[in-house]
């Protein structure tokens, strides 16, 4: 197993490079390299393969572009109040643009709308804040995630049985709240992943969502609620977690009890949810593409700056990523988060 593993490493590391070169010979020649601009990334969490793949797209294209790229995160995805802060020192920073993945869909939206009023473009990035003023999103659909997992965890469950979701929410909701996130203090991507596995879900009258559990930005948060949830229904039939830590948290569990009558669909695409896909712990996993999020950002950043139009929205595709498919090289291209 170890030295399957290390092949995988070696064979998608070797991917990343060719994915980099692709997005170098991609990059438009008209986007003028002669001025340096001074952009700040603003992300949920300091930490994390999803975080730090993103922000490694982010400074390829900060390369390519001539762009000061200053990266800013919280220690927690909960720690809305410190991102807010963080926008307001690249306000006082005068920043050329700011990038942010937002924390909270209406907790960051006044400080977005102060970086307007100071003429600072704000580009959103993996997660959408409340704001009219902000110039373009870069990231994926979050209610087809939230789909896709519904559709392939019913499919393993032949269409009945008890399911459990662990999500995410940075919003004030406990865990035994019995609320879904929410829209005006959580993430917005959590909410829609979240909305659009519940609306698929409900096609199915022999399917039961029994629990939904909210986990912060902790691994072992998440393991504790995927335990307290397994103890509570003893016949789940099928677990979704809705982001990487959930994700990590509840494999962990899983294959620790050997629990494997327990289907479970993840999302992401960190090394250890590579692992548990071949190991059969997880079954498939919803997968972004961080790298390509990041880089994006910044080159629609430069292209703001440039009096360029740039799009509204930009989906940057998300897919669902298993044993069979994992392999192939369309899917190769994105399976690349070895980031350290």
């Amino acid at each position: 197993m170890k030295s399957v593993r290390v092949w995988l490493t070696v064979l998608l590391c070797g991917v990343l490079w060719i994915s980099v070169s692709s997005c170098f010979n991609a990059s438009p020649a008209y986007i003028s390299t002669s001025k340096t601009r001074n952009i700040h990334l603003i992300v949920k969490m300091n930490k994390g393969d999803y975080w730090n793949t993103l922000k490694l797209g982010a400074e390829a294209a900060a390369k390519e572009f001539n762009v000061n790229l200053t990266f800013k995160a919280p220690d927690s995805e909960s720690d809305i109040e410190e991102q807010v802060v963080m926008v307001e020192d690249s306000i006082q920073e005068k920043a050329d643009v700011i990038i942010l993945a937002a924390s909270s869909y209406m907790g960051l939206a006044q400080v977005v709308d102060q970086a307007a009023y100071s003429r600072i473009p704000v580009i959103s990035v993996d997660a959408e804040v409340g704001s009219a003023k902000v110039r373009t999103y870069v990231g994926s659909n979050g209610y087809e995630a939230g789909q896709k997992s519904a559709e392939r965890l019913i499919q393993l469950l032949q269409g009945y049985g008890e399911i459990g979701i662990i999500n995410f929410t940075n919003s004030s909701l406990t865990p035994d709240s019995g609320k879904t996130g929410s829209i005006d203090y959580g993430a917005r991507d959590a909410d829609e992943r979240e909305k659009g596995f519940l609306n698929y879900a409900a096609r199915f009258p022999n399917v039961k969502v029994v629990q939904i559990a909210y986990t912060s930005s902790s691994t072992s948060d998440a393991e504790n609620l995927t335990r307290e949830m397994l103890n509570k229904y003893p016949n789940l039939r099928g677990i979704a977690t809705l982001n990487e830590i959930a994700s990590q948290g509840a494999a962990r569990v899983i294959q620790g009890l050997k629990r494997d009558s327990v289907k479970m669909i993840a999302f992401d695409s960190s090394p250890s949810m590579m692992e548990s896909l071949q190991d059969g712990t997880v079954q498939a996993t919803v997968i972004q593409n961080p790298f390509s999020n990041g880089y994006l950002a910044v080159k629609y950043a430069v292209e703001a700056l440039e009096g360029m139009d740039i799009p509204e929205r930009v989906d940057t595709g998300t897919k669902l990523i298993d044993l069979e498919n994992m392999l192939w090289p369309e899917n190769q291209k994105l399976l690349f988060p070895f980031v350290r």
